[in-house]
C-alpha cells in the first residue's frame, strides 16, 4: 500500500490543476461568412467546429460506443473489467496490443497528455480521466470527446471532419460515414479513406459489426450498410486562401485590432464572422479580371519591349555596358522572362452598396499568395480624370448651372516650383465656349483647369473631396484639376456612391456582426451615413455623370458590352497611361475598377486609357452582377426643388418661340436661370 501510495504521489505531481479540468474551451474554427451565407475562410489553428450532442445523429453515438467505450454510461472513468482483461491478454500473450482506455481516459490523453506509451503516462491519464468524471455529466464528456478528438486531414472533432470527408454537417451524415468517421479514430491516418481506402473499408465494417452485434442496428441493416462502397465528397475549403482573400484578410485585421476590446483569440474560440460581401459578386469580380488580365499584359509587354527595356535592363544589370544592355535586349526569351517576373499588370476592384456603404466585391490584385498588398484599400495612386467630378461638384454646388460655359483653349499651370505646364486635352482638341456638361461628357482638360483658376479655387475643391470622404493629401494647386493628387479606392467608390445615394456618404464596412461560439453576439455594426451634399447636387452630379456614362467616354459601356441599365460613371487615366481608372454606379452598386503596375514609372502602354483598360471590367462586372442577383431596373429619384427648361442652342439661355433650336436642361431651383434668350425675339425670316 505505501508503493501504491508513493507511486500514486509521484504521478500526480504535475497532473492539470482542478481549474484546467472545470474549464473546458478546445480550439475551435471562426469563420467568415458572406452575406449569401457562404464560407469564405475559417481562421484556425486546430481545424475544428463545436456542434452539441444533440445535433449528432444517433448511429454516430452507436457507432462511438459500440467500438470505443460500450460501458461508457456504467463506469467511473476507469473501466476495471476492461482493463484486467487487457491486462491479462498481454501478459499471457507477451505483448501490448489491447487497449483498455475509455472515452474519458481519451479525452483526458487528448487534452493534457502526449500519446507516448508509458506507465506514468497511463496512470496520470487515469487519474485525471477520474477527476473528469466527477466534474462533467456523461453526455458533457462524449461532447467534449467528438469534438476534441483528431480525424485526420486536418480536421479535429466530428463536424470539422464531416465537413472534410463527406461535405456536410454531421448532422446529415448516413450510418456508413458514421462508422468511417469513427473507424478512423483508432489510427486517423493509417484508417484515412482518402490515402488507403481499402484499409479504410476494412476498419469501417468492423465498426458496423460492432454497431450490429451490440444490437443497435438489425442484420438486414447491417448487411446493406456492409455492401455499400465509401462514397466521399472532399470539402476543397481547406483551401489557406478560400474565397475572396484580399477581403478575408482586410477582415482578419479587423479581428485582430478588436481582440483587446472583446479578449477573445479569434484563432481559437470558434467566432462567426457575418460579412457584406456577397459570394456571387466576389466570383464575378474575379472571373472578369482574370478573362482581361491577358490582353492587358500583352499591350504592356509589347509597349515595354518597344520603350522601355533599354533602361529597364540597365538598371537590372548595372555592370554591363550600353553595347551589352543592347545585345541583351534582342534575347526575347529572358527579356520575356524578366517582365513576367519582374513586372505585371495589377487590376483592383471594390464594389458597395450606395445606400450603406456594404461592401459587396473586393478584389486588391491579380493573386494574393503572390502579391498580399491589397491596391482596393491600400494603395494610393493619382486618379487622372476621375476627380473631375469633385471639381465640378464645387462649381454646381456654389450655385454655377450646368450651362455655364467657358473656353476649350489653352490655359497655363504654374507648378509652384518656377515650372509652368500647358496640358492638352486628351484628343488635342481647342474649342470655344463649352458647357460644364460637355466639358465633362468629354473629359475637356483645358476646360476643367480653367474652371479651377476661374470659378472655384483649388482650396474649395480640396475642402469638397475631403467633405466626400476622400483622407488622402490633397494639394491646393490647379493641377488638381487633372487628378495630380493621389486617392485610394475604396474612398473614391464611397464618394461616388454619395451621389447615388442623394448626398449621403456612407461609410464603407465589411463586419456586420460577429458572434462567439454558442451564438452571442458580440459587435453588431450598421451603416454609418451622413448627409456631406444636398440630394438636388448629388441629382446633378449623377445627371452629369449619366451624360459621360451614355454620350461621352464612358459610352463603350453601353454600345459594346451592352451594359444598358440607368447608370452613371467616368473615366480616368494619368500620363503616360500609368494608372486607368473608372469609377461608375447604378442606384444598387457602385464600381471602382484600377488598372496599372505597382511601380508608377511604368506605363501600360500607349492608348490604355480609362476606357480602354478599366471600363471592360466595369462594364462586364455591373452587367453580370445585376443580372445574376436580377435586380429591378431603377432609374435615380428625381429630388424636388430640380426644374427643366428649354435652352436655346446658340445662346445656352432660356429659349423663346422663335429659338431656331433648343434642348432641355435641367437645374437646381434657387440656381435656374431666369434670363431669356436676346437674340431670337421676334418672328423668324
Amino acid at each position: 500500500m505505501g508503493a501504491l501510495a508513493g507511486l500514486f504521489y509521484s504521478v500526480s505531481d504535475d497532473l492539470p490543476p482542478l481549474e484546467m479540468l472545470e474549464q473546458y474551451s478546445p480550439r475551435l474554427v471562426t469563420r467568415i461568412v458572406s452575406a449569401d451565407s457562404v464560407t469564405l475562410k475559417e481562421l484556425y489553428t486546430q481545424k475544428r467546429v463545436w456542434v452539441p450532442l444533440d445535433k449528432m445523429p444517433e448511429h454516430l453515438l452507436d457507432a462511438v460506443l459500440a467500438t470505443e467505450d460500450r460501458r461508457f454510461y456504467r463506469h467511473w472513468g476507469v473501466d476495471l473489467i476492461r482493463l484486467i482483461k487487457a491486462v491479462i491478454i498481454d501478459v499471457t500473450t507477451l505483448s501490448t496490443k489491447q487497449g483498455a482506455s475509455t472515452i474519458t481516459q481519451q479525452l483526458a490523453r487528448n487534452l493534457y497528455f502526449t500519446h507516448k506509451q508509458t506507465i506514468s503516462r497511463k496512470l496520470k491519464e487515469m487519474i485525471t480521466a477520474v477527476q473528469i468524471e466527477k466534474r462533467y455529466s456523461k453526455r458533457e464528456i462524449l461532447e467534449m470527446y467528438l469534438t476534441q478528438t483528431y480525424f485526420g486531414g486536418g480536421a479535429y472533432g466530428v463536424q470539422a471532419a464531416s465537413q472534410r470527408y463527406f461535405g456536410k454537417d454531421v448532422g446529415q451524415i448516413n450510418l456508413e460515414e458514421a462508422a468511417l468517421l469513427t473507424a478512423m479514430l483508432k489510427a486517423p491516418s493509417r484508417y484515412s479513406p482518402l490515402y488507403d481506402p481499402d484499409r479504410a473499408l476494412l476498419r469501417r465494417n468492423l465498426v458496423l459489426y460492432n454497431i450490429y452485434s451490440w444490437g443497435k442496428i438489425d442484420r438486414k441493416t447491417y448487411k446493406a450498410a456492409m455492401s455499400r462502397p465509401i462514397e466521399l465528397n472532399p470539402s476543397e475549403s481547406d483551401s489557406p486562401l478560400g474565397i475572396a482573400p484580399y477581403f478575408t484578410e482586410y477582415v482578419r485585421k479587423q479581428l485582430e485590432a478588436k481582440e483587446k476590446t472583446y479578449n477573445f483569440d479569434y484563432y481559437a474560440d470558434g467566432l462567426t464572422v457575418y460579412t457584406t460581401l456577397d459570394s456571387r459578386l466576389q466570383a464575378i469580380a474575379e472571373q472578369v479580371i482574370a478573362a482581361e488580365l491577358p490582353d492587358l499584359d500583352k499591350v504592356f509587354q509589347r509597349s515595354f519591349a518597344q520603350r522601355q527595356i533599354m533602361p529597364f535592363l540597365a538598371s537590372e544589370y548595372p555592370e554591363l555596358s550600353p553595347e551589352e544592355i543592347e545585345a541583351l535586349a534582342e534575347e526575347t526569351s529572358l527579356v520575356d522572362s524578366l517582365i513576367q517576373n519582374k513586372m505585371t499588370v495589377q487590376a483592383a476592384l471594390i464594389a458597395l452598396e450606395p445606400s450603406t456603404g456594404k461592401i459587396l466585391a473586393m478584389v486588391g490584385g491579380r493573386d494574393f499568395g503572390a502579391y498580399k498588398w491589397n491596391r482596393a484599400v491600400q494603395m494610393a495612386r493619382q486618379p487622372g480624370s476621375s476627380f473631375k467630378p469633385f471639381v465640378y461638384l464645387t462649381a454646381i454646388d456654389n450655385g454655377y448651372p450646368v450651362t455655364y460655359r467657358l473656353l476649350n483653349q489653352d490655359v497655363v499651370i504654374d507648378e509652384g516650383n518656377g515650372k509652368r505646364w500647358t496640358p492638352k486635352n486628351y484628343d488635342l482638341s481647342r474649342g470655344g465656349l463649352t458647357s460644364l456638361r460637355e466639358a465633362l461628357r468629354w473629359s475637356l482638360n483645358l476646360v476643367t483647369v480653367r474652371l479651377v483658376q476661374e470659378v472655384v479655387p483649388p482650396e474649395m475643391v480640396v475642402d469638397y473631396a475631403k467633405r466626400m470622404g476622400i483622407t488622402t493629401p490633397i494639394d491646393a494647386v490647379d493641377a488638381i484639376a487633372l487628378g495630380s493628387s493621389s486617392l485610394i479606392p475604396v474612398e473614391a467608390a464611397a464618394a461616388f456612391s454619395a451621389f447615388a445615394a442623394g448626398g449621403v456618404l456612407a461609410n464603407p464596412y465589411g463586419i456586420i456582426r460577429i458572434d462567439d461560439k454558442n451564438g452571442k453576439t458580440l459587435e453588431e455594426n450598421s451603416p454609418q451615413k451622413k448627409v456631406v451634399i444636398s440630394e438636388q447636387t448629388a441629382y446633378m452630379m449623377t445627371s452629369l455623370l449619366q451624360t459621360a456614362l451614355d454620350k461621352g467616354t464612358g459610352g463603350s459601356a453601353r454600345w459594346k458590352y451592352k451594359f444598358f441599365r440607368k447608370a452613371a460613371g467616368k473615366t480616368g487615366t494619368t500620363n503616360e497611361y500609368t494608372d486607368a481608372w473608372f469609377i461608375g454606379y447604378t442606384p444598387q452598386i457602385c464600381c471602382c475598377v484600377w488598372v496599372g503596375l505597382d511601380d508608377p514609372f511604368m506605363t501600360l502602354g500607349r492608348g490604355q486609357s480609362g476606357s480602354k483598360a478599366a471600363l471592360p471590367i466595369w462594364a462586364q462586372f455591373m452587367k453580370t452582377a445585376h443580372d445574376t442577383l436580377e435586380l429591378p431596373w431603377k432609374d435615380f429619384d428625381r429630388p424636388a426643388g430640380i426644374v427643366e427648361l428649354p435652352i436655346c442652342k446658340d445662346t445656352y439661355m432660356i429659349a423663346t418661340p422663335y429659338c431656331p433650336s433648343h434642348f432641355n436642361e435641367i437645374f437646381i431651383a434657387k440656381y435656374a436661370l431666369t434670363d431669356t434668350c436676346n437674340i431670337h425675339r421676334g418672328r423668324r425670316k
